[in-house]
């Protein structure tokens, strides 16, 4: 397990671990998340999926399931009482980033290679 990122601040400490070694297309696919606080500690583990999933089946999320989830929590923070700046502009980045990864999809889709290892 190697740790790939930390965040220390307002006795809080968050810790991010990569799990597994990378594999197909050289990303990984397994994640750890470590959170201390007020003497507890939470954690979970995110499975990314690993391999096409019409060769290997489904087992685990996208990148785009996990960006959907911040972008709903922050529209839902941006609609309350802590609507700020900082997460107008998080907003725009993150669904730019959706904006490309979808257009990789179809790019891939139309060449016929979506669901491959195929570049």
């Amino acid at each position: 397990m190697q740790k790939i990122f930390e965040q220390d601040y307002a006795d809080t400490i968050n810790r991010v671990f990569v799990v597994d070694e990378p594999g197909p297309g050289n990303g990984c696919h397994q994640y750890r998340i470590e959170i201390e606080a007020d003497g507890a500690e939470f954690c979970t583990e995110t499975n990314f999926q690993k391999g096409p999933v019409k060769e290997v089946g489904l087992n685990g999320i996208q990148n785009e399931h996990l960006l959907a989830m911040v972008i709903h929590r922050l529209q839902g923070f941006q609609s309350g009482p802590y609507a700020c700046e900082e997460n107008a502009l998080a907003l725009t980045r993150m669904r730019e980033a959706m904006y490309w990864l979808e257009a990789r999809t179809k790019d891939r889709a139309q060449r016929g290679v979506e669901g491959s290892n195929q570049k």
